[in-house]
């Protein structure tokens, strides 16, 4: 695989991408649609997800066949069907119905940085997914998740902090998601060998 890019997205193949933007570092796995959508710096989406309106934070980890922001249909009118509002589709002389698409667009989802979405997991509108949460495998968050909260089922619910609060607040201090790239080489190998507990020892102050 090449190497990912500062000033490019490396987006595989057969992806579909529309009114989207990319920092530095971003991945896009082969297949996935991003629709309306940011990704900031390091985050990236394994195979086949599928990504609507939403703000992806910086080391947002999306995995395969995710699906984030999916779209509703207008079930409290009498139909709920494609003709209400892709009306081009179905009727000549026709318009869409542009008040649709543009509410549907304005229900954002947010995840925070470093979160880790789970495979097959489902994200609805307007969910705020917090920093360094845990959404399990298979889960449909429909309610806000705190940061560093472990969630699953469906509708997911909390199943545990990653660590215990005092730890988190002082990870959420440290906001080690917005050092440059050289301080997160320099701190690689850290990274790598220590507990977040050492880690604060190490960097903090």
């Amino acid at each position: 695989m090449p190497k990912l890019s500062a000033t490019e997205p490396f987006v595989h193949p057969d992806c579909e991408i529309g009114n989207s933007t990319f920092g530095a570092y971003v991945e896009i796995g082969r297949g996935s649609r991003v629709l309306n959508s940011t990704f900031e710096d390091y985050s990236y989406c394994d195979r086949y997800a599928d990504v609507a309106n939403t703000t992806v934070g910086k080391f947002a980890n999306i995995a395969a066949f995710t699906r984030i922001g999916p779209t509703d249909h207008p079930y409290r009118n009498a139909a709920q069907h494609h003709f209400l509002y892709r009306s081009s589709y179905y009727f000549d002389g026709v318009e869409d119905d542009p008040a649709f698409f543009e509410h549907r667009a304005s229900r954002r989802s947010t995840l925070g940085a470093d979160c880790w979405i789970g495979h097959g997991a489902i994200i609805k509108p307007e969910i705020t997914i917090g920093i360094g949460a845990v959404v399990a495998s298979g889960a449909v968050v429909t309610k806000d998740v705190s940061p560093f909260m472990i969630v699953a089922g469906v509708p997911a619910q909390p199943v545990k902090m990653r660590f215990e609060q005092s730890v988190a607040d002082r990870l959420l201090d440290l906001a080690w998601w917005d050092w440059p790239h050289g301080r997160l080489k320099d701190a690689l190998n850290d990274f790598r060998r220590l507990r977040a507990e050492d880690f604060l020892e190490r960097y903090e102050g």
